[in-house]
């Protein structure tokens, strides 16, 4: 869900070695809007993301709890490995590994893991970050207890952003994703999915904003024919 800090924090690397860490708190307000399609989507998500790196590149995974009034509806994460193969003052490029799972109340989701590459750049004071990575995405096969979906080859084209402005008081941050899906959900469709955030920063380590979850495709709604959503939030931010 949160990919923006990776890209901040690996740029920002090829000065000074980094590690970075945050907790977001987001209050979802997708099933108010879409209370028919969306009216079992979470209440709120709290959200995980730890960055680090070392010689040969960087290590980065976020984790998201998506909760209602019950507790805890399911868990999703995603990890991913860069090995850096060639760099120079203002870009990189390098080798991107990833897995992507979880869990939820009816079952798992269908995991997926990828390899590709990646182009990350950076502006002269670092103040803004981008990648744009190209990568094969491997579905795996579910039990039926899980889910029953079948597994299958498709790809992924992703872009991830983050710019300071307002002299650092603001930040414009976020990804898109680009992928094929198939089986129940949307079989043989672009799926497409972006999380533009914006954050006020009160202080470097408190912030308040927003992330709006717009997707095509990406939903699985059985009660109309509606494939584009748009769900916004408001958020807070805890940098560790």
């Amino acid at each position: 869900m949160k990919k923006s800090i990776l890209f901040t924090a690996l740029m920002a690397f090829m000065a000074i070695c980094v590690n970075a860490q945050n907790i977001q708190l987001h209050y979802d307000l997708g099933q108010h809007i879409y209370p028919d399609e969306e009216g079992g989507r979470q209440d709120m998500t709290v959200t995980f993301e730890k960055f680090s790196a070392d010689n040969l590149g960087s290590w980065f995974y976020f984790v998201d709890l998506d909760l209602d009034r019950d507790g805890v509806m399911g868990a999703y994460t995603e990890v991913s490995r860069e090995f850096n193969f060639s760099k120079s003052e203002s870009s990189s490029w390098a080798v991107h590994l990833e897995y992507d799972g979880g869990l939820g109340r009816g079952g798992s989701y269908q995991s997926a893991a990828l390899v590709g590459a990646a182009w990350n750049g950076h502006n002269a004071d670092f103040s803004t970050t981008y990648s744009v990575q190209a990568m094969y995405k491997q579905f795996y096969n579910q039990t039926e207890k899980q889910g029953g979906a079948d597994g299958y080859a498709s790809f992924q084209l992703t872009g991830v952003w983050s710019t300071n402005f307002a002299n650092n008081a603001c930040t414009f941050s976020g990804f898109i994703d680009f992928w094929r899906g198939e089986g129940a959900y949307h079989h043989g469709k672009l799926v497409v999915l972006t999380e533009p955030q914006l954050w006020y920063n009160i202080t470097p380590k408190f912030s308040v904003g927003t992330e709006v979850e717009i997707s095509n495709n990406f939903i699985y709604n059985t009660v109309n024919d509606n494939s584009f959503f748009i769900n916004p939030t408001l958020a807070v931010k805890f940098n560790l």
